[in-house]
């Protein structure tokens, strides 16, 4: 689990480590400025009198900045040091940092310098930056990104909000980030990863012994994550004790998204999977997915007493028979269920449906797209994208449920402000009937699940949360899987449902 901070978090979580715990924040200032020679050394290789400049603000980012010249000087790199500010308002660890390098032989200079550098180091703001960088600073940005040489950010771009991923403005172009302590989220979140580079994690002392009764409340799942959060697969098992998924899918002649939901939850492991659907694609989801049962709507009843999990939405379209089948599962179904495509559109249009959804006794997980999801919280697509995350955990409290937000970082959300943003993943998986796949594999997964929730411990709402997030993962990881077999412009949303096996195999 890596854990993905706001400023508000990683400042108080500096505090604590300074105040509570009682470690100097100049040694904090010297372990960051020691993790970034460590880098700006693997960068230069063996290249001797290597010239680095180093653009400093008045702050503590900038007071990095200054104990990495000295560092650096100190392995005879010819040291630049470009101040851009009113030193009358530095910081007093950045005062301290400078009363230092005079000692050095670090060049200082107030003006743009001149000439070529091999690394250029970007220390001007840090994770407080919240209003649009103007005036000389801009210019710096500007003239910074204009040399030429590996640019280095510290802590975060530049420019980039660290909450949101927001551009401030303008923006320094960095080819990598060593951020400090914890990951911060404006790295991941577009449009800031953008220009962040590759990120390195860099421990500098601020640990979770800092997070006291305060945990940060967002994470992204990990690879080795991935063991700890599937559900456990016993090897007496069999077809009924790995799941049962009933699938309500399709309707007259679109039995496509029925076919790769049912392939993709065989795919990750469960041990059954019925669809229901228009009677008319019978013959090819039957060809398709022999392994499926297969049933119409009329069945309905039986069906639900059958499964351990519904999965409903995918290709259904909004017509009368979706929208009493919807009214069915909510109103006599509590098993876990899970909502998507049509079967949200019907939610988002029908007030007495979210009613029933946010009274029901039961987990359910909502896989909304940005369209749907606008439609759900009737907020535009333009006002959603600011904090998608906030959204869908207001979303999730209102109906009780966990939203997982499919856009080009996916969020899952849950009611009590937790949030996983998915960090795997790539733009060839904007295709149709991924979000099929991903229904597939969060039903396959849940109704493992739903088999295994311990009978000491986590709650069942917790143990569905996280087996969602491992579903995210493994869409998305089975998505980078097929671009690396077939590019990101081959990509097809059967790839990805067969390719889920394949991340599974590796755990």
């Amino acid at each position: 689990m890596r854990y993905l901070v706001s400023a508000e978090e990683m400042q108080a979580l500096d505090r604590a480590t300074i105040e509570r715990i009682g470690i100097p924040g100049m040694v904090l200032m010297e372990r960051a400025a020691l993790a970034a020679a460590e880098r700006v050394l693997s960068l230069v290789g063996e290249k001797r009198n290597a010239k680095v400049l180093i653009l400093a603000g008045m702050g503590n980012n900038g007071g990095d900045g200054l104990a990495l010249a000295r560092l650096l000087s100190e392995r005879r790199m010819q040291v630049t040091v470009w101040c851009v500010g009113d030193e009358t308002r530095a910081s007093e660890q950045w005062r301290m940092q400078r009363h230092m390098i005079e000692y050095y032989p670090v060049r200082v200079v107030s003006d743009a310098p001149e000439g070529d550098y091999d690394i250029l180091v970007d220390a001007l703001f840090g994770v407080g930056l919240s209003r649009e960088i103007t005036g000389d600073y801009a210019d710096a940005v500007a003239c910074f990104n204009r040399m030429t040489g590996c640019k280095l950010a510290l802590d975060v771009p530049s420019g980039i909000c660290s909450d949101t991923g927001k551009i401030l403005g303008c923006v320094v172009r960095a080819d990598e980030t060593v951020t400090f302590g914890f990951a911060k989220r404006g790295l991941y979140l577009f449009p800031g990863c953008m220009y962040a580079g590759q990120v390195r994690l860099a421990d500098v002392g601020i640990t979770t012994r800092a997070f006291g009764d305060v945990v940060p409340h967002m994470f992204a799942t990990q690879p080795e994550d991935l063991a700890r959060l599937l559900p456990v697969r016993r090897a007496d098992g069999n077809k009924g004790t790995f799941g049962k998924v009933l699938l309500i899918a399709g309707s007259k002649g679109m039995a496509g998204a029925a076919v790769l939901g049912a392939r993709a939850a065989y795919r990750v492991g469960a041990g059954m999977v019925k669809v229901l659907s228009d009677e008319g694609n019978r013959q090819i989801i039957q060809q398709s997915v022999p392994e499926a049962l297969f049933g119409t709507y009329a069945e309905l009843g039986k069906s639900l007493d059958w499964a351990d999990v519904i999965a409903m939405g995918p290709g259904m379209s909004v017509t009368e028979e979706a929208g009493r089948c919807l009214r069915t599962v909510l109103e006599t179904c509590w098993k876990p269920l899970l909502i998507d495509a049509d079967g949200l559109n019907l939610l988002a249009a029908d007030a007495s449906l979210q009613d029933l959804l946010a009274a029901r006794d039961g987990v359910c997980i909502l896989t909304p797209h940005m369209g749907e999801f606008s439609r759900l919280c009737g907020l535009s697509i333009k006002q959603l994208k600011e904090r998608t995350w906030e959204h869908g955990c207001a979303l999730a409290k209102r109906l009780r449920c966990v939203v997982v937000v499919k856009d080009a970082r996916t969020f899952v959300c849950g009611m009590d402000g937790t949030v996983c943003m998915n960090l795997y993943g790539n733009d060839g998986m904007a295709t149709a009937g991924s979000g099929d796949v991903l229904a597939g594999i969060l039903s396959g997964l849940l109704a493992q699940a739903a088999q295994s929730v311990p009978e000491v411990g986590s709650p069942q709402e917790v143990y569905m949360f996280d087996t969602v997030c491992a579903g995210v993962y493994v869409h998305a990881a089975a998505g980078d899987a097929v671009r690396q077999e077939r590019g990101r412009y081959g990509c097809m949303a059967g790839d990805i449902a067969e390719q889920a096996a394949a991340v599974l195999r590796q755990i």
